[in-house]
């Protein structure tokens, strides 16, 4: 039975949120998280990238690859493809946003390296989905992460003149806050949920 473009876009960000469900992406979602702004900016960035490199790597799999018997290059060529992709995306924001571009710093660049992308298009081939549901699969999981992200960042604004142990500070409230926002979601796992 075929999943439903709909139902994999709404999965990918609630129940099968890369961050929440898949713990991928975590180096970025961690350090990035302190502004609202800075956040939803990379956010952004980061569902752009995910979109376009989940397609590109869904054709170059399927009518590249596959009909050359190298579907065991997936690794190299799909990181090769995201790296591409995030550099010209890196060269247009520093040419036309000169503020995001120095409001992200060193994480524009560190989104080729970002787990979630690689793991969206590895999700997208072992579960053998069309180009309308790994498209639809790329874009949700763009719109989960940057979701998590802008609650991180908010609850983190929140949160900063509390008073904590000297052990809970920094990345140690994070992942607890983390943790807890898994559970939340995990909540919406009866409305609908992809393997």
């Amino acid at each position: 039975m075929e999943i439903n473009p709909i139902v994999i876009f709404f999965a990918a960000i609630f129940t099968n949120n890369m961050i929440l469900a898949n713990f991928l992406g975590m180096c970025s979602f961690i350090a990035v998280s302190s502004d609202i702004k800075t956040s939803f900016s990379l956010g952004q960035a980061v569902t752009f990238v995910l979109t376009f490199t989940t397609l590109i790597n869904f054709i170059v799999y399927r009518y590249v690859l596959l009909p050359l018997n190298l579907e065991y290059m997936r690794f190299i060529v799909f990181i090769i493809v995201i790296a591409a992709f995030v550099q010209l995306v890196e060269m247009i924001i520093d040419r036309y946003f000169q503020t995001l571009y120095y409001a992200l710093g060193i994480f524009l660049p560190l989104i080729t390296v970002n787990c979630a992308i690689l793991g969206v298009s590895l999700f997208m081939v072992i579960r053998e989905y069309s180009l309308i549901q790994s498209v639809a699969f790329g874009v949700g999981s763009g719109l989960g992460w940057m979701l998590a992200i802008v609650a991180m960042a908010g609850i983190r604004q929140k949160i900063k003149n509390n008073p904590f142990p000297k052990g809970l500070e920094g990345p140690g409230i994070t992942l607890i806050i983390t943790g807890l926002m898994a559970l939340a979601f995990i909540g919406f796992s009866g409305i609908v949920q992809i393997q």
